[in-house]
């Protein structure tokens, strides 16, 4: 008798919600949190692709613990009651993008920095442009603080959601 092996593929969660910004896409995993993007289709269509391609997974909309734990923290980030996330993340890119986004991690609430200070503390300033492209690609918006690192002028009418970014910034820094 001939024997078959069944392949499982992992499922990926996915919901929207709004906040102060406006809506915002989640994605979770049985790891953790794998997206978090405001909504643009274009842009939401590319990361779940590259969830689909990557982890071979199929992606269902639905309700999970990660994303009550999300909305709650989020909440508490935008009126200013929390400075941290206390919530799983799976980061799912190169293992270039996957450093430089842990680096994000460890600049502080409040707290900005150059790409090619963040090229310094990783030892090679040659990759002060990876280092910007790997933040612009983060799937992973406000819980890996992308936003706190700071843009040239040139770069900054090319970016999209740079509000965003100013407003994120502003809401740590306490400015009105």
């Amino acid at each position: 008798m001939r024997e078959y092996k069944t392949q499982t593929k992992e499922t990926i969660i996915t919901t929207t919600f709004s906040t102060p910004l406006g809506e915002m896409f989640a994605a979770a995993s049985k790891k953790g949190i794998v997206i978090l993007t405001f909504f643009t289709p274009f842009n939401i269509e590319a990361k779940i692709q590259t969830l689909k391609t990557t982890l071979e997974s199929d992606i269902v909309p639905g309700n999970c613990e990660f994303f009550d734990t999300l909305k709650i923290q989020l909440q508490e980030y935008f009126e200013k009651k929390r400075i941290t996330f206390e919530i799983p993340l799976q980061l799912v890119g190169s293992s270039f993008q996957v450093k430089c986004w842990k680096e994000l991690l460890n600049i502080p609430y409040g707290k900005t920095v150059s790409a090619k200070e963040l090229a310094i503390k990783m030892n090679d300033i040659k990759i002060e442009k990876a280092i910007f492209n790997a933040s612009s690609q983060n799937m992973i918006e406000i819980l890996v603080p992308s936003h706190r690192v700071l843009i040239n002028d040139e770069l900054k009418t090319k970016i999209e959601g740079i509000e965003k970014k100013e407003f994120l910034i502003k809401l740590e820094k306490n400015d009105k």
